[in-house]
């Protein structure tokens, strides 16, 4: 992309901006975008996934990314997205720029935290593995598709004390004042930071863009500050370069509330660091001497999503333990039991010492936490989830196919396998030992219970 293919009055306001910078930046939008990964530590760092996640580096020739220790760049023609090991959650595709933001952020093991707009789920998949899935991450995304997609890779990641939420930032703030010891706002913003990939940033930039986006910005930012606690971080970022949604919006917020204090601000640009660039502001809350336990009532009637927590729920878990004590004897199955309709999901422990489960009554949750079960009339059905989050030694049966195999390409297509005949019942299906799925053996049959949803067409898969 040369200068001449950019809006007019962006390349103007760049050159005002960063004067004899400006050659040197606006000639980066000729180069190729930077592309990369981040390891998921929840699984590279234990058993065989640190094996797989050193074969990753030397398939992919990948090269660390200095401000970020799980993350790396790759180069073309590599796809590590095409992957099984992708598949497997044992890493996310991240443009390398937008790992800063939770590296400067620094949610620590056993804090709540919220990610306030999250999808696709970079930020919140990051934001688990430094948590050490310890805690209670809330992730929010207020589209419904955008939601599902975030919803996924969470699951992807075998994260399992992470709730997904679908709802706007005003309706959180009401329900959860003060409830949280950091939290992300990737803010929604022009995107000047995308043009180089993805073209129709481009097309939709305009001052107007940018005013309207600054605008939303303060508004979210605002429900921020309710949800923070006393002595709580906030990290605001945004793959833009312009002053009006950075620095003039930080200094804003800061001037409004004068208990926010500005600890740093990190900007990465493309003409001076290897990725497309970023820019992100750590914020803290004076701490008080008391912080007030006040919460809005409950929210009027029960949403389509919304949990049940009666005598049924118990049943239901204590059916699901029963289950899990045959099939997953290293599964401790701790957590608050929620029922939404036939899915059984854990929420963490911590859910209870932040929160309480009234607060979720009416609330959009495309997941609830760990999704362990499907009820199937008198039998138990694992969820995909479940087997996402585990480690091959916690099942009582275990089926490892290789990356590199023709078995693991029929496996996510769906397909049956052959095993042996004395294999029987519900098996961890895995790659090198990363899982990736249930399947259900008899009679010499892995029959294959990879959702539908997942499952990759043969064309695709043979693009590897």
């Amino acid at each position: 992309m040369t200068e001449e293919q950019l809006p007019a009055a962006y390349t103007t306001a760049m050159r005002e901006m960063l004067g004899q910078e400006a050659d040197a930046f606006l000639q980066s939008y000729t180069l190729l975008r930077t592309q990369g990964l981040r390891f998921n530590t929840l699984k590279s760092r234990l058993g065989t996934g640190v094996r797989a996640a050193e074969h990753t580096v030397s398939l992919f020739g990948l090269t660390p990314v200095p401000w970020c220790p799980s993350g790396y760049y790759y180069e073309h023609p590599a796809r590590p997205g095409r992957h099984p090991y992708h598949t497997a959650g044992l890493y996310y595709i991240q443009e390398p720029s937008a790992m800063s933001a939770a590296e400067l952020l620094g949610p620590l093991p056993g804090e709540t935290v919220l990610d306030l707009a999250a999808a696709p789920g970079g930020k919140t998949t990051h934001i688990a593995s430094l948590m050490q899935g310890q805690g209670l991450l809330i992730s929010n995304e207020i589209h419904p598709e955008r939601a599902k997609i975030l919803a996924e890779n969470v699951e992807r990641h075998g994260i399992s004390h992470a709730l997904v939420t679908s709802a706007a930032p005003g309706e959180l703030s009401r329900r959860f004042p003060q409830v949280f010891d950091r939290i992300m706002l990737d803010a929604p913003c022009s995107g000047e930071g995308m043009f180089r990939k993805d073209p129709a940033a481009v097309s939709e930039w305009s001052p107007g863009h940018v005013e309207m986006c600054a605008a939303r910005q303060w508004d979210i930012l605002q429900d921020a500050y309710i949800m923070l606690k006393p002595g709580g971080c906030l990290a605001y970022s945004t793959c833009t370069f312009n002053r009006s949604e950075n620095e003039d919006t930080i200094a804003r917020f800061i001037e409004h509330y004068p208990d926010m204090e500005l600890i740093t601000e990190k900007r990465l640009w493309p003409h001076l660091e290897k990725g497309e660039g970023h820019f992100v502001a750590l914020l803290r809350k004076a701490p008080a001497e008391e912080t007030a336990n006040s919460r809005s009532k409950r929210g009027s009637g029960r949403g389509k999503n919304s949990p049940r927590t009666t005598s049924s729920v118990r049943d239901a878990y204590q059916q699901f333990l029963g289950w899990a004590a045959e099939h997953l004897p290293g599964f401790t199955g701790q957590g608050v039991p929620l029922l939404f309709g036939e899915s059984l999901y854990l929420l963490p422990e911590t859910f209870n010492a932040s929160l309480h489960t009234g607060l979720l009554e009416g609330l959009k949750i495309p997941r609830a936490g760990l999704h362990v079960a499907h009820l199937k009339k008198n039998r138990i059905e694992p969820a995909h989830a479940l087997a996402m989050s585990l480690q091959p030694s916690q099942a009582a049966r275990s089926w490892d196919l290789a990356a590199d195999s023709h078995e693991i390409q029929v496996w996510l297509r769906g397909e049956s396998l052959p095993v042996p005949a004395e294999l029987h019942g519900w098996t961890l299906v895995t790659v090198d030992g990363l899982p990736v799925g249930w399947g259900k053996a008899s009679s010499g049959q892995l029959k294959n219970h990879l959702p539908k949803g997942l499952r990759i067409l043969k064309a695709h898969i043979d693009e590897q």
